[in-house]
């Protein structure tokens, strides 16, 4: 397999961290670049052997480059293309809590859709040298741009048609809509996936399961959501990392078959 340097924003976050790690252990051969603004829900130590802000392991380098690590600044983003030569692009970098979206939706704009874009303005500018050969930007999305389903519904597609119901959703939506505009107006290599909930180990305590669990622990009431009749779908965030993992390899660009 040819050699990739691999840029994945969020590497910080709960699933970014799971996929640095996946990638480091299976890939050796490849180049990892983190790119992480390090908010509230950045933890570094969860990634394997901590890290450093430069880590030699014998086999491969993990970069992390904290001082250019906001997508939101597109000089910053611009500067680790060109250092790092980037081949391959793995989004997940993005404001994620459906209630802090309702408290402050400008942030979620100027990170989910402006982040976006200037990650996908520089894929532009350093890969049409070739033609978008041996490059891909993979973007990680949500099930609910979709919007929500009764209990009698059939299960979200691909076909189904858009139909968020909060700020997160739709800036999220927004997102994906920009990065297909990209393949079809530039001709950008882009696959996006769009996963339900995840959970697993390292998960920022905020979410519902790790909540829940805090919670007993400490003793403290279980929040319950609205009436408490929601059904949510739930992904191990080790399964969503493989998912990943082979879309990048075998996923189809835009809309080819």
């Amino acid at each position: 397999m040819k050699k990739r340097n691999i840029l994945i924003t969020g590497g910080g976050g709960f699933i970014g961290s799971h996929v640095v790690n996946h990638f480091s252990e299976k890939y050796p051969q490849d180049k990892i670049i983190i790119m992480d603004s390090q908010t509230y829900a950045c933890d570094l130590s969860n990634i394997g052997y901590g890290c450093n802000p430069k880590r030699e392991n014998g086999k491969n380098t993990l970069l992390l480059n904290p001082e250019f690590g906001d997508i939101r600044d597109s000089k910053s983003v611009e500067l680790i293309f060109e250092r790092h030569k980037i081949t391959h692009v793995i989004h997940l970098a993005a404001e994620s809590h459906v209630d802090n979206s309702i408290s402050n939706p400008n942030i979620f704009v100027e990170t989910n859709v402006n982040g976006t874009v200037n990650l996908l303005n520089a894929c532009l500018k350093y890969w049409k040298k070739d033609n978008y050969e041996n490059h891909r930007f993979h973007h990680v999305s949500t099930d609910e741009v979709y919007g929500s389903l009764e209990l009698d519904s059939d299960t979200f597609t691909e076909n189904t048609p858009y139909a968020p119901h909060s700020p997160y959703s739709a800036s999220k939506a927004s997102s994906d809509h920009f990065v297909r505009a990209y393949h079809d107006t530039y001709g950008l290599p882009v696959t996006i996936s769009n996963c339900s909930n995840n959970y697993g180990p390292h998960q920022h305590t905020e979410k519902l399961i790790p909540k829940i669990i805090s919670n007993l622990r400490d003793g403290k009431d279980i929040p319950v959501y609205g009436t408490g009749e929601n059904i949510r779908d739930w992904l191990y965030v080790g399964d969503h990392v493989k998912a990943i993992d082979f879309i990048l390899e075998n996923g189809f660009a835009g809309y080819e078959k």
